[in-house]
Parts: structure tokens; C-alpha cells; sequence
């Protein structure tokens, strides 16, 4: 019974029950992850060895360069990626639980408020991490960076450094709120499907 239910919750996130659900899968799942597995790690991979201040010193480098990142590109992308699956994740669970096939979801009204929930809940995560991209990383990177390295000590007050491949970085930083908008208009689309197949279903029966 329990490979019955994997099984179940592995169609359900691999095949949804919408057209436009599976595109977004396919583009989420392929496209998404590529380029940030693959190029994201090549123009961000070697970073935080590549960033050097002046003075060029170790602790110093490292102090900005913390300064610059709160948090890497990569971790924060990757953290978004598993928390917009987490929504979809658990109704194609509680579906798998309940032995409820893709068909029935559009079908059944209960279902299908609940499936446009997780979508809406998905949608409500890319914008606060589109938010938070924003707040943290900006629109562009720029070549120079100010370091404000008061608390070092006396002797240093504000650092110039120098940020890597900052040209990359930017249209990688386009790329990356490009693929955030792609992917709420997608949500909408698939809230529109299952209303308009709904309204279908019902005039049919």
C-alpha cells in the first residue's frame, strides 16, 4: 500500500492535474533548476575567493565580504526553489493519502479550492522571496563596493572592494527575477484553467 501511495504522490507532482500545472513543472523542475545548478555555480562558485579589498587582507576580505552576502545567491535561490515546491508538495500528498486520482481533483469542488489554495500559497512565496531578492541583492551589482569596517577598528573606517564578474552577476540576477515573474504569471494561468475547466464540467453535467 505504501509503494501504491509514493507512487501516487510521484505522478501527482510530475504529471498535475492542469496543462499549464504541467508545463510549469516541466519548465520548474528542468529549466529553473539547469540554470542555477549549473550556471549559478559558475558565475558565483569561486566568489568569495575572488573578492579582495584594500587593504588585501585575509580577515579583512572575509569581514567584507560577509558584509556584502548576508546570505550567498546560490543558498538563497536554492532555499526558494524548496520552499515554493513545499505547497504542491503536501496536497499531492494528502492526495496520494486519500487515493485521489489527478481527474477527480478538478472535478470534485472541495478538491479543486484546496489545489487553488496550495497555487495561491505558492504564488504568495515568490513574491515575498522576489521581496526579499530585491532587499538583499538588488537589480544590479556593482563594480566597487564600500565596506564599512568601522567595528575592525580605529584604523579602518570605510573599505574599497572590489565584487568579481559583476556584469555576469547582474544579468544572472535578471535572469533569476525573470524566471520568479515566469513563474507566478504561470500559477495565475493554472488558477484560471482549473476555474475555466470547472465551468465546463458543470455546464457538461
Amino acid at each position: 500500500m505504501s509503494l501504491n501511495y509514493i507512487k501516487n504522490f510521484y505522478e501527482g507532482c510530475v504529471k498535475p492535474p492542469t496543462v499549464i500545472g504541467q508545463f510549469h513543472t516541466l519548465f520548474f523542475g528542468s529549466v529553473r533548476m539547469f540554470f542555477l545548478g549549473v550556471l549559478g555555480f559558475a558565475v558565483y562558485g569561486n566568489e568569495a575567493l575572488h573578492f579582495s579589498c584594500d587593504p588585501d587582507r585575509r580577515e579583512i576580505n572575509l569581514f567584507c565580504y560577509n558584509q556584502f552576502r548576508p546570505i550567498t545567491p546560490q543558498v538563497f535561490w536554492a532555499l526558494q526553489l524548496v520552499i515554493v515546491l513545499v505547497p504542491g508538495a503536501t496536497f499531492h500528498l494528502y492526495a496520494a493519502c486519500k487515493s485521489i486520482n489527478q481527474e477527480c481533483i478538478l472535478q470534485k469542488p472541495i478538491y479543486a479550492v484546496i489545489y487553488i489554495l496550495s497555487i495561491l500559497l505558492r504564488i504568495s512565496l515568490e513574491v515575498i522571496a522576489f521581496w526579499l531578492q530585491i532587499h538583499l541583492f538588488g537589480f544590479q551589482v556593482k563594480p566597487l563596493y564600500l565596506c564599512d569596517a568601522e567595528s575592525l577598528g580605529k584604523k579602518f573606517t570605510i573599505i574599497r572592494c572590489m565584487v568579481p564578474e559583476h556584469f555576469e552577476k547582474t544579468i544572472f540576477l535578471i535572469a533569476m527575477y525573470t524566471f520568479t515573474v515566469i513563474t507566478m504569471v504561470l500559477c495565475v494561468a493554472e488558477v484560471f484553467e482549473i476555474i475555466f475547466r470547472r465551468l465546463c464540467f458543470l455546464i457538461k453535467h
